[in-house]
């Protein structure tokens, strides 16, 4: 039995006529001039909220976008979000400029059945991502409400105020909704006890924050391949890259560490064999291809995988019946840097097995080659995927409450 099964979920609530906090994970991607480049996380909230409409709830909608750092910052503002929500409901809601000041705590007390308040940015508060520094932050969220539906999946490893702190002023009132639920179910399905050889590919900048991860998927695949920036350092702790280090001692020896467990493991670990690297990325003046064997000019960066590396990863990912992939290979929001992760997206589509994407930026890359349909299941998490499935559940999950 799966870990879900044990929580509450939307439709085990009597929820008709009150008055539902939802948090979702509207943190798209934006372009320079804030309009949203993949809606992907937007569109897979609509059954949960479809689903309180027609129950005749008030909603008040929860999110966070990007990294404000506890300030209002308008370049993080849910305004596009909020915006796009009407659009594709097709009706009117109201957006709220913060999301605990007295004129919000008035919209959310006169909020009539079937009406939508949509909050300003969790994130323009400190409290949000540091809860024991102000409780009362929680607290003044759940009293918007009478129940709460967490349907962030994306943020569910996250111990933050509206993920872990709101059940707990919403006891026997707090549960899950459709998007989470169906992650789990699929989590449960092909990743709790996947088919062998099970493979992943995982991509990124910091390998300090991917440690753990890296180290327990280890325990469990048969073969990790790491690409974008941690492969760089994943590489200079190996001694295989002849280039300046930019790296400190301890990323060096998180990297060492994990060489370490695979070795002890037996299980490979395939990096990068070439790199496309330039001296720029916004406006390079020289791009070049480079191979471990030569060292990378002092002003060149490593951009994205190159294309014996890419060659490599497609013939030796073709045994596995299981594969995973969290995080882009390069810069792919880049044209002369998306290559390797396009080119491997695509490889892992033609693949005749169960194929699970996560993440923001992976999802986005698959929704613009157009292939989404060829992947088993693309999750909305990337950062919470992993973590499922290194612990097999989350503090998000956790906090809910406990089916009867």
């Amino acid at each position: 039995m799966g870990f879900e099964l044990e929580k509450l979920q939307i439709t085990d609530l009597d929820l008709s006529n009150s008055k539902v906090l939802l948090r979702v994970d509207f943190n798209v991607p934006l372009d320079s001039a804030q309009n949203i480049t993949d809606d992907t996380r937007i569109r897979r909230a609509l059954p949960t909220i479809k689903y309180l409409l027609e129950k005749n709830c008030s909603i008040i909608i929860l999110s966070h976008l990007g990294r404000p750092d506890g300030k209002v910052n308008t370049n993080y503002s849910l305004s596009p979000c909020a915006k796009h929500l009407a659009k594709l409901l097709d009706i009117p809601l109201t957006i709220a400029n913060d999301c605990i000041s007295e004129q919000t705590i008035t919209l959310a007390s006169r909020l009539k059945p079937k009406e939508i308040l949509f909050l300003e940015n969790l994130r323009f508060y400190e409290a949000e991502k540091h809860p024991k520094n102000d409780p009362l932050f929680a607290k003044t969220l759940a009293s918007l409400g009478d129940y709460f539906i967490n349907d962030a999946f994306g943020c569910a490893h996250r111990k933050h105020s509206s993920i872990t702190e709101i059940p707990k002023y919403l006891p026997d009132r707090s549960a899950m909704g459709f998007l989470m639920q169906r992650e789990l179910e699929n989590f449960n399905k092909y990743l709790r006890s996947p088919k062998k050889p099970f493979f992943a590919v995982v991509g990124g900048s910091k390998v300090s924050s991917k440690s753990g991860v890296l180290a327990s998927l280890l325990q469990q695949v048969d073969a990790l391949f790491i690409g974008g920036a941690m492969a760089v350092s994943m590489l200079q702790a190996k001694g295989d890259l002849p280039c300046q280090a930019k790296n400190t001692s301890d990323i060096l020896d998180i990297c060492k560490h994990i060489f370490t467990i695979s070795k002890d493991l037996n299980v490979p670990i395939f990096l990068p064999t070439d790199f496309i690297i330039a001296d720029s990325l916004e406006k390079p003046a020289s791009i070049k291809t480079t191979n471990l064997e030569n060292a990378f000019p002092s002003n060149y960066t490593a951009y994205d995988i190159g294309p014996k590396t890419i060659f490599e990863w497609k013939n030796k990912i073709q045994d596995s019946q299981t594969i995973f992939w969290n995080g882009p290979l390069g810069v792919f929001e880049k044209k002369d840097f998306a290559n390797g992760t396009f080119e491997i997206a695509k490889a892992i589509s033609r693949l005749q097995c169960t194929k699970i994407a996560g993440g923001g930026d992976s999802v986005a890359s698959i929704n613009q080659l157009h292939i989404e349909n060829k992947f088993t299941h693309l999750s909305t998490g990337g950062g919470a995927f992993l973590e499922l499935i290194e612990h097999k559940t989350l503090p998000g999950i956790d906090a809910l409450t406990d089916s009867k």
